[in-house]
């Protein structure tokens, strides 16, 4: 779902000619992509119906609105879920399930700090400043900025080949 929000803030901030605030929601969207393909195939075991409740704040806004939003969305999953996810997951002696989290929960404490940056930027009328690409870890999510990505992620390890760069 956070995927969604941010595909479609993505779309706000070109149109408002923020092109870096877009970029980001666009890598920020895709890195959400990779922590649920790797929570769902944690599930695949799992021979039952599941219910998915989503608590995320959403609706129409300009940018500057949508930052706050994807803000709070990244807090609460790094502050919260993330944490009682890990914790469950140890109890229950689920190891994928753990990885899986871990991985998501470092990955988001960067999302904060890069929505962070950009509300910044926004609010003085300014886009984000983006020295290089966006580079998304296709593995686990990292996500960093520069001309390269790193020889291998700090958060799984994975080859620089398994970066994606927006």
């Amino acid at each position: 779902m956070a995927r969604l929000r941010y595909e479609i803030f993505s779309e706000i901030a070109e149109e408002e000619g923020f092109k870096n605030v877009a970029r980001l929601f666009k890598a920020i969207s895709y890195s959400e992509l990779i922590h649920a393909k790797n929570h769902y195939k944690n599930l695949s075991d799992l021979n039952q119906d599941l219910r998915v409740v989503a608590r995320a704040t959403f609706g129409p806004g300009d940018t500057r609105k949508n930052l706050g939003l994807a803000i709070r969305g990244e807090i609460h999953e790094v502050e919260e879920m993330y944490p009682s996810y890990l914790t469950i997951a140890i109890q229950q002696g689920e190891r994928k399930a753990e990885l899986s989290f871990r991985w998501a929960l470092e990955a988001e404490k960067i999302h904060v700090e890069l929505y962070q940056q950009a509300r910044r930027a926004v609010n003085e009328g300014k886009d984000l400043e983006i020295d290089g690409k966006i580079w998304i870890c296709s593995v686990c999510g990292h996500t960093t900025i520069g001309s390269e990505p790193p020889e291998r992620c700090p958060i799984c390890k994975a080859s620089k080949e398994k970066y994606r760069g927006f």
